[in-house]
């Protein structure tokens, strides 16, 4: 134990709320198993003393409550570290747009080692050794910046309710995680494992069967009902006989880059937080089932240390009041060697196919490249005697309001729009804005003349991945930098990595092939725009992939949208 007075805050991030401990006076450390213990034990008394403790246990101090329990040798982190806070300040959380850093990431270990890895935990479920292991591997990447600021942008990023920030001096741990270990409240105790994953969609329609496939996955359902089973089992060595239930079984929960599987769990206990570490510590979640047997295959397959990851972050305040995260989503800095460390994993079951497990760390990793930008929800609708398809532009704003987790009120727009109107007397343009609270602007202009366009092509493809592509938003920057590069013309046309065409930057396209008025599906990479889903109802026009080679045999072109309806257009060079 150690005096701290340059000890940073420690900070703890949920969608509605920040903690913030201030005022450190000691730390209390341990780099050895068998410090552990005292070292809790500490702790624990500072805390009756009213002192509160933030910090991390390491997955690899998992021996000192159970030397059943097997792992890797401590690495160069201690196992445990926490420093005892004077004051702890709650607010309001307030997240703004930051930048993340663009690194240059590289996976600790390979593909082929990876599928090598997975075939072993096959044999060892084929063999009846378990029936789940959580394979992880790390990826690792040089950090020179900001990390608090960093850490900002992953709160944004992940829109997670367990995020912490802890800064030991060397080392800074960055933790985004969504998934609860376990909450205290009094005698009350609270876990929510989350096992089971499906990649957001990118537009609404793809992304409400993405959770409804998660949902219905027997798969996903058998391997979450294995880690609740493992954790009721936990929970029962420490709580009132009779106390432990499962409240919610398989719910849903959407974050930015993933769909995730959690059931909560809930028990009345006596215990301390050092007892109830010793019963549950590490989380099923992040080891398998059986956790004894799935610790020493990961400890024999997984060739490091796993450190903070898949340990626990978290804080600890007078009168029984206590919540850890399950270390997942997190980034360990150190600043001696300059260098940021990050682990994917998921749970390998019989049921799991080589390619899947690895999609779904490739999904997990996504959050250290999701850049979000401020943005607000845009409409541009067509007002001449009355807003033209008023409802169809409301169901779409709803839909990508709902997507974003934006707090639109609907019927909030409509009044806004209608009492505009009332004072326009001839035909125009309205450009709604709907911010992330609800906050609504409308501006005005005259409604453009008709005229034909000058169209030409993108001069690159765009990424068909980018969920910006199929909503409507004032994050314009794929279309800026296409019109951009066009000065000799109107408007450009894009099309994808595949050749496939797409939409103009204002505008959907409609090709006439022989007789037949054909639009590309909204799976190619666009915004599905109201004209073309009243002309498509309407029977008028249908879907198809399109493709370069169909422009240049195409009778014609013409681009619709539902401000300036048929546009017509002069094609600048089809080739």
């Amino acid at each position: 134990m150690s005096p701290a007075p340059c000890i940073a805050n420690a900070r703890f991030v949920s969608r509605a709320r920040a903690i913030t401990f201030m005022d450190a006076v000691r730390v209390v450390s341990a780099r050895q198993l068998d410090d552990v213990a005292p070292a809790l034990a500490r702790i624990e008394g500072h805390v009756g003393e009213g002192l509160h403790a933030a910090g991390y246990i390491a997955y690899e101090a998992a021996p000192a409550f159970d030397p059943a329990l097997k792992t890797h040798p401590p690495g160069k982190l201690p196992l445990l570290w926490f420093a005892l806070y004077r004051t702890k300040h709650v607010t309001q959380a307030r997240h703004t747009a930051t930048s993340m850093p663009q690194l240059a990431w590289k996976a600790l270990v390979a593909e082929e080692a990876y599928r090598d890895a997975f075939a072993r935990i096959r044999d060892f479920i084929a063999a009846g050794d378990t029936y789940q292991v959580n394979y992880t591997f790390p990826l690792a990447a040089p950090f020179k910046g900001d990390a608090e600021a960093w850490f900002d942008g992953l709160c944004l990023a992940q829109a997670a309710d367990y995020c912490a920030f802890i800064d030991t001096g060397r080392y800074r741990v960055l933790s985004a995680s969504p998934e609860l270990f376990f909450h205290l409240d009094g005698n009350a105790i609270l876990t929510r494992p989350m096992k089971g994953t499906r990649p957001r969609g990118r537009w609404s329609d793809e992304d409400r069967a993405m959770a409804q496939a998660l949902a219905a996955s027997e798969k996903e359902r058998a391997e979450n009902t294995m880690i609740v089973d493992l954790l009721r089992n936990d929970l029962g060595r420490i709580a009132e006989t009779g106390s432990v239930v499962v409240t919610k079984p398989f719910e849903i929960e959407r974050y930015p880059t993933v769909w995730q599987m959690t059931s909560t769990i809930k028990a009345h206990t006596h215990a301390g937080v050092p007892e109830i570490l010793r019963a549950l510590f590490p989380s099923g979640s992040v080891t398998g089932a059986p956790k004894v047997r799935a610790m020493e295959i990961i400890r024999d397959i997984e060739p490091l240390p796993r450190g903070v990851y898949c340990g626990a972050v978290g804080w600890w305040s007078p009168g029984r009041q206590a919540t850890f995260n399950v270390a997942i989503r997190t980034v360990t800095v150190d600043t001696q060697t300059a260098t940021a460390e990050y682990h994917v994993g998921g749970g390998i079951t019989w049921g799991s196919t080589e390619t899947g497990e690895y999609e779904e760390c490739r999904d997990k990793a996504a959050l250290l490249d999701a850049c979000i930008p401020e943005f607000e929800l845009l409409e541009s609708l067509l007002f001449d005697g009355g807003y033209f398809l008023l409802e169809e532009h409301l169901d779409r704003l709803r839909d990508s309001a709902d997507y974003f987790g934006f707090s639109a009120d609907i019927n909030a727009v409509r009044e806004a729009l209608l009492l505009r109107a009332m004072n326009l007397h001839s035909p125009h343009k309205v450009r709604l804005l709907v911010g992330p609270d609800a906050a609504i602007t409308i501006e005005v202009q005259p409604a453009p003349p008709s005229h034909r366009v000058r169209l030409g092509w993108a001069p690159s493809p765009v990424d068909d991945r980018d969920r910006f592509l199929y909503h409507k938003t004032t994050h314009r920057t794929v279309y800026d930098r296409a019109r951009a590069s066009r000065s000799d013309c109107d408007d450009v046309l894009l099309w994808n990595r595949r050749g496939e065409l797409t939409e103009s930057t204002t505008a959907n396209v409609v090709l006439d092939i022989d007789g037949r008025l054909l639009t590309p599906p909204v799976s190619s990479g666009l915004l599905a725009g109201t004209m073309r889903g009243h002309l498509l109802m309407r029977g008028a026009i249908r879907e198809a992939v399109l493709t370069k080679s169909d422009v240049q045999r195409c009778r014609s072109i013409r681009l619709i949208n539902s401000v300036r309806t048929w546009i017509d257009v002069d094609f600048v060079n089809r080739e």
